[in-house]
């Protein structure tokens, strides 16, 4: 039995014996007390401390509740066996945790912080914080929050012609979480079967494959996807953005449109409408949404905030029809909303207030301004070397860049420079690297320089 000897830190606001506790964990983890080794009793232990046996039981005991320490009945205390080696970060609040010494993590690209007002945003917040405080004293509903759900079929007749009320709306954070939903939902009617677009958004085909639907992958052209080649006599679903396709920009227009809701009807499968970006259209008006044509509930309507707001609010929706929305609602119990319904209840006042009809026309209006400049500078300085596509709507342009070098390598050199580039592999060939460049949180003041810069580093290797 080794004597046990520390040095109580008085000033100290940790209880005695806690810091008694921490020291023998410290000294079992460390390998200073094996396995076996008796440890002092009680009373003998508080003599030697100077300490009363009260605040040396309340030591043992906690040491005995994690299994550092094991009581023999009618002998003492022994060092319990404990595997792994030191445990023991030394984070105790006299030394180790200080939120000050974290460094916020910062994005390596360049950000533009006019493209939000976040003291409107600060101010509907405060409203939900004064004056709406007991309604965060529970739950959101899983559905989302209600007002929100309002707000949203109103917003979206309006500015897409979606038709729908707010009981068909669902709320989620992100599309992704909401793709999740639908597998569940395809899955209680027998669809199994999921066509996406090629090139598409590959976090949503992830979502699909790793649920187990099996894939089926569909070209796009400048008119959209491929509807001839979708499958036909099985009940499938097919994930399309039919107003600005990711990543080429393509517009389907609303021929093709009957035909694809045709397409639907007739082999008894869906169309999952992903709107991201439709509503940034810098040349005319933006394109109604396909939903707005469905009469026999085959469009599920996707949305999001995350491109018109700004990134780190995660609040997506789908609008489901009503064969959809009756067994999600069988379903929903299941599961709780990850969306915050402090901002759930924020953004419905900032759509209430009109503030997001106005920030919508504030960015159609700056957004085209930096691709007026974006499109100006690469026809400057990457006349023959780059050339930008997909021009019309979004926060991004397709580069077509005349190199050997691949998409990723390419990419790396912008991020080098604050840049957002990103490869496009699938529309990569031998002569063409394609990238997709995010122009849209580069400052106004910037992009000329930001571009003529990214097509010099490009142009040295």
């Amino acid at each position: 039995m080794k004597p046990i000897t520390i040095e109580f830190k008085d000033s100290s606001k940790t209880p005695l014996y806690i810091q008694l506790y921490r020291h023998i964990k410290s000294e079992i983890t460390c390998g200073n007390m094996t396995a076996g080794e008796k440890l002092p009793s009680l009373r003998r232990l508080s003599a030697d401390l100077s300490i009363s046996i009260t605040t040396t039981e309340q030591a043992y005991n906690q040491l005995l509740v994690e299994g550092y320490i094991i009581s023999k009945p009618q002998s003492g205390y022994y060092v319990a066996n404990v595997a792994g080696g030191s445990s023991d970060r030394g984070l105790t609040p006299e030394t180790g945790l200080d939120l000050s010494s974290y460094a916020v993590q910062e994005s390596p690209y360049k950000q533009d912080l006019s493209c939000f007002d976040f003291g409107k945003w600060k101010k509907c917040m405060a409203r939900v914080l004064n004056d709406y405080s007991r309604l965060l004293l529970f739950e959101s509903d899983p559905q989302g929050e209600g007002a929100l759900r309002f707000e949203i079929s109103k917003y979206i007749y309006n500015s897409r012609g979606v038709i729908a009320n707010p009981e068909q709306i669902v709320i989620g954070a992100g599309t992704q979480q909401l793709t999740s939903h639908l597998c569940r939902i395809l899955r209680k009617i027998s669809v199994d079967h999921i066509a996406t677009e090629d090139p598409g958004y590959l976090p949503v085909q992830n979502i699909f494959r790793d649920h187990g639907f099996s894939i089926t992958k569909i070209p796009v052209s400048d008119d959209g996807i491929h509807i001839e080649k979708l499958p036909t006599n099985i009940p499938s679903a097919v994930y399309v953005s039919p107003s600005n396709q990711f990543p080429t920009g393509s517009v389907m227009p609303v021929g093709r449109r009957y035909r694809l809701l045709e397409w639907a009807k007739e082999n008894h499968s869906f169309i999952l409408e992903d709107d991201y970006d439709s509503e940034l259209r810098y040349f005319g008006k933006p394109v109604p949404a396909l939903q707005g044509l469905d009469d026999s509930g085959r469009v599920v309507y996707l949305g999001s905030f995350s491109s018109t707001l700004f990134p780190a609010v995660k609040i997506s929706y789908m609008v489901l029809p009503e064969s959809m929305m009756e067994i999600f609602n069988t379903i929903k119990t299941d599961y709780t909303q990850t969306c915050s319904k402090t901002e759930q209840l924020t953004l419905a006042l900032f759509m209430e207030d009109g503030l997001y009809y106005t920030n919508i026309k504030k960015l159609r209006k700056l957004y085209g301004q930096k691709l007026q400049i974006a499109l100006t500078a690469f026809a400057c300085f990457g006349v023959g070397f780059v050339t930008p596509t997909n021009t019309n709507s979004g926060i991004n342009i397709i580069l077509k860049v005349r190199t050997k070098k691949s998409p990723a390598i390419l990419s790396e050199m912008a991020r080098s420079i604050g840049l957002n580039v990103q490869p496009a592999a699938s529309l990569t060939d031998q002569d063409t690297a394609a990238l997709i460049f995010y122009y849209n949180q580069i400052p106004l003041g910037e992009m000329e320089s930001s571009i003529a810069a990214m097509i010099t580093l490009w142009k040295s290797c």
